[in-house]
């Protein structure tokens, strides 16, 4: 019988760069921390850097461990982790192998969505870079701990959906009572009292007023924006830049009546807390009288019709002030409470006749605006014909390019044998092109600011009282 050979058997042990044991004996490893709070509460602000702190002393205690830093989101979502810097950038350093162990408190702190959760776990891995749960004991490099990762990672995300519920619950409470909740800070036109309800500032207000009043003279937008900027007007947010889309946004909103409209978005992914404009997909509240109105409804819904009507018009049109026959509509302002006058029929025994009223004295009487004078119509148009033929004459060295143009626009509505405008000459285009707007100063007086930058007065006769 033939007698088996004794096998010899030599064991290799692993490369040190390789094994996670040796290497905790054999080399310092490059060690990190990661530490997340919200900033809800004052005890989760001490917490962050109760945190900070400990970590740092721990990772310098060890000798075995060269401190990388501490990697510390302040107030960020754990569900999506687009939205945290520092944890990006501690992922980013664990590629670039400049990180070999991760502490952090728990999985919660690390990260709630499963999905990502365990991608990173699993890259990081393959990278030989470890992360340690303390509260939960567990060590990613221990194959046996994948499982019970999985299943704590989920019950994270769990309790976030749980959390986000609970959240929405309760603003939903809030908006049926109709309790408005605003980023005053960001909000032109109002700050929060002690009680947390929006009250007026009277400085932002006068300038909100004044954005609403300038587009129904005619401005658009972008003019608007120019024109606060000239003024060295600051935005809400203190900034001197203004954006069209903010004119715009402003003189959509219907806070400024003194309503408002609650859940105009909607979260639709408690994960990447995605918002979308609520279209009719949930409930919206909307709350009348609210707060206190800067702008009148009246001329609120005067913006929103020529919002409107701007938004369809043909791309290449001539863009007009507030869409009328009338060709002084929008153009006239009074020189006491900066309101738009109006064209009010009147009725006596002669039948029916056109005037100039001021919108707020016509509106609440003298109360808002005491000495605005009511003017004729044809005392209106008569002015402001002789004003324009005045233009015609106007020859000295201080005429300007656009000065040069306004002449020649107004002559081009003149024929060749007339040499003053008449009343029938005055239609909404020629004024469009050369008057900015006309201010009623006093009872006798009216000013007319050109687009071209000269300014006119002249005295008229006020002939209704």
């Amino acid at each position: 019988m033939k007698l088996e050979q004794v096998k010899d058997i030599i064991v290799i042990p692993p490369d040190p760069k390789y094994d996670k044991h040796i290497r905790i004996e054999q080399k310092r490893l490059n060690v990190a921390a990661y530490c997340r709070v919200s900033t809800r509460f004052e005890r989760q602000e001490n917490s962050y850097e109760a945190q900070i702190s400990y970590y740092t002393r721990k990772i310098e205690s060890n000798k075995n461990w060269n401190c990388v830093g501490i990697y510390a989101d302040e107030g960020k979502a754990a569900t999506d982790i687009k939205f945290r810097d520092s944890f990006n950038d501690m992922i980013e350093d664990c590629y670039a192998g400049k990180i070999d162990l991760i502490l952090t408190k728990s999985i919660s702190r690390f990260a709630r969505n499963t999905v990502d959760f365990l991608r990173i776990i699993r890259e990081l891995k393959e990278r030989q870079v470890r992360i340690i749960f303390e509260k939960e004991n567990i060590d990613t490099m221990d194959n046996t701990g994948e499982l019970l990762i999985t299943i704590l990672s989920s019950q994270a995300q769990e309790e976030s959906r749980n959390l986000s519920e609970n959240t929405r619950w309760g603003i939903v409470r809030k908006f049926e009572q109709g309790i408005v909740q605003v980023n005053h800070n960001r909000f032109m036109g109002y700050t929060k009292n002690e009680e947390g309800k929006l009250v007026i500032v009277p400085e932002e207000a006068d300038v909100v007023r004044r954005i609403f009043d300038l587009y129904v003279q005619g401005f658009g937008v972008y003019k608007i924006a120019r024109i606060l900027e000239t003024e060295e007007i600051k935005t809400a947010t203190g900034k001197s830049k203004w954006h069209s889309s903010t004119i715009h946004k402003m003189l959509q909103c219907e806070k400024y009546i003194g309503d408002a409209i609650l859940q105009k978005t909607y979260t639709i992914d408690f994960l990447t807390k995605k918002k979308v404009k609520n279209n009719g997909y949930v409930k919206k509240y909307y709350v009348r009288n609210s707060h206190e109105a800067i702008i009148s409804k009246e001329q609120y819904y005067l913006v929103q019709e020529e919002l409107k009507r701007r938004s369809t018009k043909s791309e290449g049109a001539v863009r007009k002030r507030y869409s009328s026959s009338y060709p002084l509509s929008g153009l006239i302002s009074c020189g006491e409470c900066n309101g738009i006058y109006l064209r009010v029929t009147w009725r006596n025994k002669d039948g029916k006749s056109f005037v100039c009223r001021c919108r707020e004295r016509q509106k609440n009487g003298t109360m808002k605006c005491k000495g605005s004078p009511t003017i004729k119509e044809t005392v209106m148009l008569k002015l402001i014909s002789e004003m324009l033929t005045l233009i015609l004459e106007v020859e000295n060295c201080e005429s300007t390019t656009y000065l040069m143009n306004t002449k020649a626009t107004l002559r081009n509505y003149l024929s060749a044998n007339q040499k003053a405008f008449e009343i029938t000459d005055l239609r909404q285009t020629v004024l469009n092109q050369t008057v900015d707007r006309i201010v009623i100063k006093d009872e006798r007086t009216a000013a007319i600011f050109f687009k071209s930058g000269l300014i006119m007065e002249k005295d008229f006769i006020k002939t209704i009282k």
